[in-house]
């Protein structure tokens, strides 16, 4: 698959998802960006703003397997990983696979459970294996988590690790819709009757692994990754910033930034591709001062003044 292939198809699987999600392109574009950059994708918002369709809807249109694991405060990591089972007829423990065993997994309100059963994702997410009972089980290839959470301000939350924070590749919100949108939506609900709108294949497991490679061929100049460091560099050296982003983070806006060359049609990266995936990329990965955080400082405007720091790269046209 060459790069104006790759970029048709992911125009194909935007526009299939946007006939069933009202949700702003831009947002849209970023999941996708994440799962190019064979990463994970963090959506946050208040509830009801269809967080869930999203994730369901970018598995049909993907032609993927799809489970969802809801979260709640009584989940335990053996619901999540699965475990072993004795079976009376063999004699023996056989090994029963949980929910996590799927292409997309839908970890839906994560910050709902308690750390340790968060945790229990970690090693799926960052070695797309589980470890039961000292045995390792393989994901299915591909694999990533979507997962959603409402804002930590809300009754029944837990914050997420900071290591599971960094396993994302992205965090974006959905943000309300505006009127025409909910307008949409309303006239969507005025009749039951009628079907919703439902989300067919445009691609399948090959052509999703065969995708995930063209980001792997594109160019980036020097430049551009020298200021890919700095941006993530610049972050360590904020007062109002406790612990900046991590070289794990650094190596996902190089990633990102690729897949947004992709996504359009692009087979090298430009200095724009790095900003736009910048907040997305790196906000979430951030840990404030208790001091900056009391004054209302929000990660995402930590970023913006960091882009407006660092020098952008001038790089030649290609």
């Amino acid at each position: 698959m060459d790069t104006q292939q790759a970029a048709a198809g992911c125009r194909d699987v935007l526009d299939r998802v946007s006939e069933a999600v009202v949700a702003d392109r831009q947002v849209l574009e970023t999941v996708l960006v994440g799962v190019l950059a064979r990463g994970h994708v963090l959506l946050e918002d208040v509830p009801g703003t269809g967080k869930t369709l999203t994730a369901r809807s970018f598995a049909d249109a993907l032609g993927l397997s799809f489970q969802r694991i809801q979260f709640t405060p009584d989940l335990l990591p053996a619901d999540i990983t699965g475990s072993n089972v004795y079976d009376k007829g063999s004699g023996d423990f056989e090994f029963v696979p949980g929910p996590v065993f799927a292409n997309v997994v839908l970890a839906d309100e994560i910050n709902r459970a308690p750390p340790k059963t968060q945790a229990a994702l970690l090693e799926a997410m960052g070695e797309r294996q589980v470890t039961v009972d000292g045995e390792t089980h393989s994901l299915p290839d591909p694999f990533f988590v979507i997962a959603t959470q409402n804002p930590i301000e809300q009754g029944g939350t837990f914050t997420l690790p900071e290591a599971q924070r960094d396993r994302f590749a992205v965090k974006t919100r959905l943000g309300y819709p505006g009127r025409g949108e909910e307008r949409e939506l309303l006239d969507r609900r005025a009749d039951r009757d009628v079907r919703m709108p439902s989300v067919s294949p445009v691609l399948d497991s090959e052509a999703v692994l065969s995708l995930q490679t063209v980001p792997e061929r594109v160019r980036v100049d020097q430049k551009i990754r020298d200021y890919v460091v700095d941006l993530g560099r610049a972050t360590r050296e904020d007062d109002r910033v406790e612990v900046g982003v991590s070289p794990r983070g650094v190596q996902r806006l190089f990633e990102t930034a690729r897949a947004r060359a992709v996504v359009a049609g692009r087979d090298y990266v430009v200095p724009e591709d790095v900003k736009q995936g910048a907040v997305a990329t790196l906000a979430h990965r951030l840990v404030l001062r208790s001091e900056a955080s009391v004054h209302g400082v929000e990660p995402e405007s930590v970023i913006s003044d960091v882009l407006s720091r660092v020098a952008v790269p001038a790089v030649a046209s290609e």
